[in-house]
């Protein structure tokens, strides 16, 4: 008895006829991902008066995570259970400074007894995996081993100007707009292309 006084009581929920309606059609849904569906029948019973625990045990979940989607729910309403939140990821093994170290070593300089770089020469040299010397190079676009299309660079800010364009280039701005130049005569004029010009 002394238990039931001590629980602490979550907070109530409470929902207008549109959300009760959208969140019934999300549970019931066939075509409605399992966790989205899931999250939605917590949702519900949470507003019918439901604690944490009653709502875990009735649908077989751990009670933190009826925690987590009830108070999900009370922060950002239904937007909130259709996405998870996102997680911060493993932390890069490698620093910054290295990765820049490393294109700027690929792009101003050559190794002493070689033409250009390999990934085990640059391993080597910088003390890290031939995997990581790989990566680091293909996530830039860097191929020195290709001597017709690779150019060493003697520009000291190459490296941050490289992952300024690189980063445009994989993760454009929704309000980009590519203006072309046609060098022929017949064609001189500008061409503009729509917003992501891929």
């Amino acid at each position: 008895m002394m238990r039931d006084l001590d629980m602490r009581v979550a907070q109530p929920i409470v929902l207008n006829e549109d959300v009760r309606r959208k969140l019934e059609q999300q549970a019931r849904g066939r075509s409605t991902a399992v966790r989205v569906v899931m999250r939605s029948k917590i949702v519900l019973l949470a507003s019918d008066g439901l604690q944490n625990k009653q709502i875990a045990a009735t649908l077989k979940v751990a009670p933190r995570m009826v925690t987590l989607w009830r108070g999900r729910f009370l922060e950002l309403g239904i937007e909130g259970l259709l996405k998870d939140a996102p997680r911060p990821g493993r932390t890069p093994s490698i620093s910054s400074e290295v990765t820049a170290s490393l294109i700027a070593k690929t792009t101003q300089s050559t190794p002493a007894n070689a033409t250009q770089w390999s990934t085990r020469t640059m391993a080597k040299e910088m003390s890290i995996s031939k995997a990581s010397v790989s990566r680091i190079w293909r996530a830039n676009g860097l191929k020195p081993h290709r001597l017709e299309s690779f150019k060493v660079s003697n520009d000291p800010h190459f490296a941050d100007k490289l992952e300024a364009i690189v980063g445009l280039y994989l993760n454009p701005p929704n309000t980009l707009w590519c203006y072309l130049w046609m060098r022929r005569v017949r064609y001189r004029h500008w061409i503009v292309r729509s917003p992501g010009c891929r």
